[in-house]
């Protein structure tokens, strides 16, 4: 099985990378307040809070996820609900992130996006159309009979 050590993997690259997004942006919020840069008159100090904020708003997004990840690998079971929602969109945003870095970085950072962004499909893909289990009170429809009560077998024919 691939499941469980797929969605390992993902737990902790995510886990590893909510904490670089977060010193990343948390770095370029002290060199922009150090060298007192501005950008089309915006005031230094608000450049510098709302990297710094945007730092660990993204880096608790992707911890978020992570997290999300891990309950998935410690369960075995796929995610659901807003867990599934917040892998989906960890995937698209690795998307525009690996577009983004192929422009401005480079191809190793492409590929590095583009590999997080495939753990995350296939962390999705391999638990995709995996059944729960079904309530003990359900019962299948065609063991009904009209109104409501369950069909009874015919009585077995008797020899003479």
């Amino acid at each position: 099985m691939v499941r469980r050590p797929v969605a390992w993997v993902v737990a902790v690259v995510l886990v590893a990378e909510a904490f670089g997004i977060a010193l990343l942006n948390w770095f370029l919020g002290t060199v922009v307040d150090r060298q007192n840069m501005s950008l089309a008159g915006l005031d230094p100090n608000v450049m510098s809070t709302s990297s710094k904020i945007g730092g660990i708003v993204f880096g608790l997004y992707f911890a978020l996820c992570g997290l999300v990840a891990l309950l998935v690998a410690v369960r075995g079971r796929r995610p659901a609900g807003l867990g599934r929602i917040l892998l989906i969109s960890a995937a698209v945003v690795h998307g525009l992130l690996g577009a983004f870095a192929w422009g401005l970085m480079g191809w190793p950072q492409f590929l590095f996006m583009m590999a997080v962004l495939a753990l995350i499909v296939l962390l999705l893909m391999t638990y995709d159309g995996q059944g729960g289990p079904e309530p003990a009170d359900a019962t299948p429809d065609d063991t009904k009979g009209d109104g409501g009560s369950p069909i009874t077998p015919p009585p077995a024919p008797t020899t003479p």
